[in-house]
């Protein structure tokens, strides 16, 4: 037995995190001399004989025999989670992505200016800060020539602020959302909520004034959305059904804390703007300035107290270091507090929101970024390596910075053009080209089997699934996934694929949009994860890593692999 678990051992450290055929391991199945898991924490071994005869030994790998992986043997992942932990919001992402490109020398530029582009330069452009994209261009590319893409996006479902959120009721005051997108909506109700997003503030200086857009992030709690105790609906466990206009408002705080933080009037009292069984509440100047100096702040009324709680406002210019009166508007959004985590027994999940898709906007910019990071990454390269990473994906991408919008073929125009005049080069280029659309897809889940098709059912651990649709739900055709598979066995990537069952609706991604508005080559691709959409998902780190190696190498080898591929002659 000892000598089979330091074999297994062995096994470990050479490929903990690059074992391939991990995906055919549930239920049990063997190929040649190997070791294998359920994913259920029981290992197996398979070892032959003197005599050729095999033998399959079942392993429960703890204790002595088995030291648990952790974080520092995946550094990516640890990258991903600041990545997530800094990013509550689209807004947030690209500003993460901006670090990130800047701090690897990539130069930013503007949509409103010239651009003034160079062989082996690289550069970044956004567009309403929530959506980026960031391109190198290879020294011996020429107009005409193709871009390879990978497309993600940074948005996911969330409850958005409303431009008048003032909810007062039941003694409580609340703030107004609406949905953004499909989410699990029951999965947001007793998680510790707070706000973030972006607010437009004046600034005044000198006589004038100016506009800017300004981050914002409160860390803390501030919000809840309380369920009803079960004494108050015995039926709800035979079903819970959100009404998401009147179950889904965040309770912000009493009307009476609220009430002790309002500014004195003249005459020493100071009445509550949420009234209470009909009366209006009063309170005295001692009581309000003893919880002001609680607070260490005062409430005041300001010009948008009439659609905004003034608590709320006084929050957000606090942390944003302005005052209220300077907010002209703002989009906000509710954000669960708990941090992004790696999990589990044998510490092999994420548990995260915002899994879809910011898994796959940050393994697709860091893959950008360390392809084009050594000082010869672009030497041979006759093409341009892009990440295009879009807004509005969840609600359908119509708009100006969603996929649907011209912002992908603005680039390819502008860059070709940069380097030629002649028009007739763009569509020579798009036809030279490659996206990988990578949005995370729907991991086997053991709970609910009968929701897969019985031959396409992605595993976790088992690397990026490649998604087929025959109604062109997804982009993928037998051309692209031969590309993006081929660079996997190059590469000795796991790969898996996903087709919907017949009976049950398919989902989709930015893929056939960019597919059929910019007319390019395009693969569906993404991490294997479940609980899509809730506030908090789950992913592996090793499909983290296989993205990020997988993303990486396409970048490094379609070009060449591209040139050995003839189809339409």
């Amino acid at each position: 037995m000892l000598k089979i678990c330091e074999q297994i051992l062995e096994c470990r450290s050479r490929s903990w995190n690059s074992f391939t055929d991990v995906g055919l391991c549930s239920p049990w199945v063997w190929k040649k001399k190997s070791w294998c898991t359920d994913g259920r924490g029981r290992e197996m071994v398979q070892i032959w004989s003197a005599d050729g005869e095999e033998t399959s030994f079942l392993l429960s790998l703890t204790g002595e025999y088995w030291k648990r992986p952790n974080s520092m043997e995946s550094p990516v992942a640890d990258d991903l989670l600041h990545f997530l932990n800094a990013s509550p919001t689209a807004f947030h992402a690209v500003e993460e992505a901006k670090k990130k490109l800047r701090s690897a020398g990539y130069k930013q530029i503007s949509e409103r200016e010239d651009w003034d582009l160079e062989a082996g330069k690289k550069y970044f452009f956004t567009r309403n800060h929530s959506t980026i994209v960031a391109f190198a261009i290879g020294e011996k590319y020429v107009a005409g020539n193709g871009f390879n893409i990978v497309g993600a996006h940074t948005d996911s479902p969330c409850l958005k602020v409303k431009p008048v959120s003032k909810v007062s009721k039941g003694g409580f005051l609340e703030v107004g959302v609406q949905t953004y997108g499909s989410g699990l909506w029951h999965t947001w109700f007793d998680r510790d909520l707070s706000i973030a997003g972006r607010i437009i503030i004046r600034e005044p200086k000198d006589g004038s004034e100016s506009y800017s857009h300004r981050l914002v992030r409160i860390e803390e709690p501030i919000m809840r959305i309380p369920t009803l105790a079960i004494h108050l609906d015995r039926g709800v466990n035979d079903g819970f059904k959100v009404n998401t206009q009147s179950h889904l408002a965040p309770v912000l705080a009493t009307s009476v804390k609220a009430l002790l933080n309002k500014p004195v009037a003249e005459n020493g009292s100071v009445e509550s703007e949420v009234p209470t069984d009909g009366k209006k509440m009063k309170e005295t100047e001692n009581s309000q300035k003893h919880h002001s100096q609680l607070m260490g702040m005062k409430m005041k009324e300001t010009k948008n107290s009439q659609k905004h709680h003034s608590l709320l406002l006084q929050l957000i210019a606090a942390q944003s270091d302005c005052e209220p009166d300077n907010i002209c508007d703002f989009e906000l959004q509710a954000c669960d507090t708990q941090p992004s985590i790696i999990a589990g027994a044998m510490k092999e999940f994420i548990f995260s929101g915002r899994l879809d898709n910011l898994c796959m906007t940050f393994c697709s910019l860091k893959a950008l970024i360390e392809s084009t990071t050594s000082a010869s990454s672009l030497q041979d390269e006759t093409g341009v390596r892009m990440v295009a990473l879009f807004d509005h994906e969840e609600v359908g991408s119509d708009s100006a910075q969603g996929a649907g919008s011209p912002v992908m073929l603005d680039a390819l125009s502008r860059i070709t053009s940069s380097f030629s005049s002649d028009t007739k080069l763009l569509p020579k280029a798009i036809q030279r080209s490659f996206l990988v659309s990578a949005d995370m897809a729907h991991a086997l889940h053991p709970n609910y089997m009968d929701k897969h098709e019985e031959n396409h059912q992605p595993k976790m651990h088992g690397g990026l699934v490649i998604k087929h649709n025959a109604n062109q739900r997804y982009a993928t055709n037998a051309v692209t996934s031969f590309i993006f598979r081929e660079i996997a066995t190059k590469h000795g990537l796991p790969v898996q694929d996903f087709v919907v069952r017949n009976d049950m609706p398919c989902g989709s991604t930015i893929g056939p949009i960019l597919a059929s508005g910019v007319g390019i080559r395009t693969v569906d691709v993404g991490a294997p994860q479940l609980s899509m959409h809730s506030i908090r998902e789950m992913c592996a780190v090793d499909d983290i890593n296989h993205s990020y190696e997988h993303f990486k190498a396409f970048y490094e080898e379609f070009s060449h692999l591209d040139a050995k591929i003839t189809v339409d002659i």
